[in-house]
């Protein structure tokens, strides 16, 4: 039967003495079947992510492989006349760099080879799973570069204090995630050692448009690196054993250890932002929130980024400290007024569109924060306030007394 015609029509055909033949497809080449079937793969791809495979170091290997191929067939003639009844989604009318010199034949293990990727342990390109971009290939190179620290005396005590921290619980090791913020003093565990952040360069913009900087990489064996903070993230992000070392936690307050009648009041916390608000961006590693909860901090900060509190943005938690036999409303009360001086002023608006601006967020480094959390412990807080112009604690006129806090 010929194709659109019903039942019915190839009858009244008949009986007028027309006979229907019914085309038939030419058989194809295996070229050309391997040729249609390379161009599915790239349709399944576009499909999939919503535009057509793209160039680019940074890219999956699929996805540079899939550019490849669309470029060659771009540039072939005889292909784009084969594909043009597929091609639906117009990926064939787009510009292409590549020439069709040798292009008909070229096999996905050739593909890959002039990509930098070596296939011959697979026959299957679906099966490279293991793969790693010019860009990994060099944040694995920046971590193994290494040098002797010549002044590592300085850091050794920092080492063996952070190990101490973890075998005492003061610190924990928590898996390493892309969101997770690299800064000068930061720990991880990448590579089996323990790496200390010692310094920081200036800012810059890569070129794939991400903010990046040049590190100072401090290890426990003796050895530094002169590494992108975005090479670190990428080791850290492909070693399976690759870790965070938070920061520490403090201890009860006024108090070395809790006792038997001790009646937990709370916890104070310290978080980070990860707003994209310019004032916000511009001080990261000095804004920061302190409150007061009887909650678990992680259950106090679910759905941050939908509170105009925690400006609308997810939340680090860089520093945690527990309270016992404390008022924690004027406790909390206390610590805002020591820092009222440095309060950030800064106005959002909640998902709503409404305009609000948050009280507790401040411009304070965290080491200030713990001088007031010690001083808060021996019970001369009283005497101190904040002074933004020196970025410390400074004596100053009488606050309520700590028994009053009770």
């Amino acid at each position: 039967m010929a194709k659109g015609f019903t039942d019915e029509d190839d009858a009244l055909l008949a009986e007028l003495g027309v006979e229907i033949e019914t085309k038939k497809d030419a058989a194809r080449t295996p070229r050309e079947e391997r040729i249609i079937a390379g161009f599915e793969e790239i349709q399944r791809f576009t499909a999939a992510h919503g535009h057509a495979p793209q160039h680019g170091e940074e890219r999956d290997i699929f996805e540079r492989l899939y550019a490849v191929r669309l470029d060659r067939l771009r540039a072939q003639e005889d292909c784009r006349t084969l594909l043009a009844p597929f091609d639906h989604e117009g990926l064939l009318e787009g510009a292409t760099s590549a020439s069709g010199d040798a292009a008909d034949d070229i096999s996905d293990d050739e593909l890959l080879a002039q990509l930098g990727v070596d296939a011959t342990a697979t026959d299957d390109i679906t099966e490279l799973r293991h793969v790693r971009s010019a860009a990994d290939k060099r944040a694995a190179e920046e971590i193994a570069n290494r040098e002797r620290c010549e002044d590592f005396d300085r850091f050794k005590p920092l080492f063996a204090q952070v190990q101490a921290d973890i075998e005492n619980g003061i610190r924990q090791t928590r898996p390493f995630e892309l969101k997770a913020e690299i800064r000068p003093g930061s720990w991880f565990i990448v590579g089996g050692q323990k790496a200390y952040v010692a310094e920081a360069g200036e800012p810059f913009t890569n070129a794939q448009g991400k903010s990046d900087a040049r590190l100072r990489v401090i290890f426990d064996n003796g050895t530094e690196s002169n590494l992108l903070m975005r090479s670190l993230q990428r080791a850290l992000n492909k070693d399976e054993a690759g870790r965070r070392i938070t920061d520490p936690v403090a201890g009860p307050l006024f108090s070395g250890s809790q006792a038997e009648d001790d009646q937990a009041s709370g916890t104070i916390y310290v978080l980070r932002s990860k707003s994209d608000n310019p004032v916000v961006a511009a001080n990261r590693d000095l804004v920061h929130k302190i409150g007061v909860t009887n909650m678990d901090v992680a259950q106090r900060i679910a759905g941050a980024r939908l509170q105009p509190t925690y400006l609308m943005a997810d939340v680090e938690v860089v520093a945690t400290y527990k309270l016992y036999n404390l008022g924690r409303t004027k406790l909390e009360n206390l610590i805002h007024r020591i820092f009222e001086p440095a309060r950030l002023d800064i106005e959002i608006k909640d998902r709503f569109g409404n305009p609000v601006i948050p009280r507790e967020w401040f411009l304070v480094p965290l080491f200030v924060i713990d001088d007031a959390v010690e001083k808060i412990k021996d019970g001369t807080i009283t005497g101190y306030v904040y002074d933004p112009n020196s970025a410390r604690l400074v004596e100053r006129g009488a606050l309520p007394p700590l028994g009053d806090l009770t």
